[in-house]
């Protein structure tokens, strides 16, 4: 298919993990083979998927988990994408250098190229996400890329509560946005918060649809996962497709492990783009102070 094509079907892969990367990356190979066989042309993994969740606690030995990208994950997710011919959209824990580790997203276009990454951004630091621990900030900025079927913009995970990351990825022409994330409630609190979370986190992704003209695909991981004893996380799994006016078009279930696979009518994108004219509207000249922390303590 060449990338005037007017429609695309994108693959979710929303399963458990285990704590041997190699049977993850196993399980997550045979999910990619199962989308494409269900005609699944862009396939993404979700956050983190060779491991467990370990940034529920911070301890130096999950540190061994990384990798370079490329590495081995990389080149053995080229082999699948070039002899099925689909995009694979893969988040990592990539080593960069001693001291220096990203919770990283890379990016293999249809022919096996790998075409590059996307370093996480907003890194979270709350109980049982210890990211920054692990994590420095991404520093490749926002992006996106040209693949063989769709022009398609990544984030992960934390990244989706943030509209100026999806505005800026969606700038730089996508069409769709990816954000494979590992959310989910912590036990003692699903029964108060676990509603208004699960809704807050959708509808925010739904929102940046609207705003931006452009499809959202985010898959979770589901199961419980508590690695070093303790109470764990429970993911919500719901992995979800949204349109551009934020409707669900697909949503995978709370427990078990599924692929989604929905075609998105690229066609009606610029439709939608053209009659509700956001990008042409914006008051460019308007918007200094965004990139300021706070502007509420300017006179002190």
């Amino acid at each position: 298919m060449s990338t005037s094509s007017k429609s695309v079907k994108v693959g979710l892969v929303q399963m458990t993990c285990s704590s041997d990367p190699k049977e993850n990356l196993t399980k997550a190979i045979a999910r990619v083979r199962e989308a494409a066989g269900q005609g699944a042309q862009i396939i993404c993994l979700q956050e983190l998927f060779t491991s467990q969740y370990f940034c529920q606690i911070e301890d130096h030995k999950y540190f061994a988990l990384a990798e370079e990208i490329p590495g081995p994950s990389t080149e053995a997710l080229c082999d699948v994408a070039r002899e099925l011919e689909v995009v694979i959209i893969a988040s990592l824990f990539e080593r960069r250098t001693a001291g220096l580790y990203h919770n990283t997203a890379a990016i293999i276009d249809a022919d096996g190229t790998y075409l590059g990454k996307y370093r996480k951004m907003h890194i979270p630091d709350d109980p049982l996400f210890y990211e920054k621990f692990y994590f420095t900030p991404g520093d490749l900025g926002f992006r996106a890329w040209q693949t063989r079927y769709a022009k398609i913009g990544v984030c992960v995970c934390w990244d989706q509560w943030y509209p100026e990351a999806a505005r800026l990825t969606a700038l730089r022409g996508a069409q769709i946005l990816f954000y494979p994330t590992a959310i989910g409630w912590h036990p003692s609190e699903k029964a108060h918060y676990g509603d208004r979370q699960h809704s807050a986190w959708e509808t925010i992704q739904r929102g940046h649809a609207i705003a931006n003209g452009c499809y959202v695909v985010v898959p979770n991981r589901v199961g419980h996962e508590a690695p070093d004893g303790g109470d764990g996380i429970q993911f919500w799994g719901q992995s979800f497709v949204a349109d551009f006016s934020g409707q669900i078009m697909a949503r995978a279930s709370v427990e078990k492990e599924e692929i989604l696979v929905t075609e998105l009518d690229l066609d009606a994108l610029d439709t939608q783009r053209t009659h509700w004219p956001f990008f042409r509207d914006r008051r460019i000249d308007a918007y200094q102070g965004i990139e300021k922390r706070f502007l509420g303590d300017d006179n002190v």
